[in-house]
């Protein structure tokens, strides 16, 4: 039963040759995964869109467009990487393969503690003068 072209054959690699339909558990959970990052993306462009229309001006000159377009850019980047990591996910599990390996979280972490950083520098400076 193993033939070319039979149903559940492997190719040379023993990986499936075509598709199967996955405990619908996972499906959903690949999909409320999706809705975080998609979460995750409007608040970031939600406190984009405050830091510079609702917060008063820094002591540096721009700061509040650049923290607000940092956030813009996070928010973008978040919601891009959900649709290609819901897509990725979806593919390897209806072909039973592993999860594929993500490293939009690492981008996002260091996109956040770059905001941070300022951030902690525009108190600082707000303290001083």
């Amino acid at each position: 039963m193993t033939g070319a072209g039979a149903a559940g054959s492997e190719n040379d690699d023993g990986e499936p040759d075509d598709e199967r339909e996955p405990d619908y558990r996972f499906t959903l959970a690949n999909e409320r995964t999706f809705l975080a990052w998609l979460r995750t993306s409007l608040s970031l462009l939600a406190a984009g869109v405050a830091v510079v229309q609702l917060v008063p001006s820094f002591t540096i000159p721009g700061a509040r467009a650049v923290t607000g377009g940092l956030l813009a850019a996070l928010a973008v980047v978040a919601a891009a990487s959900g649709v290609l990591r819901w897509r990725s996910v979806e593919t390897a599990i209806r072909r039973d393969r592993p999860l594929p390996v993500q490293r939009v979280p690492w981008l996002m972490a260091a996109g956040l503690v770059v905001l941070a950083l300022f951030g902690f520098v525009l108190i600082v400076l707000r303290g001083v003068t």
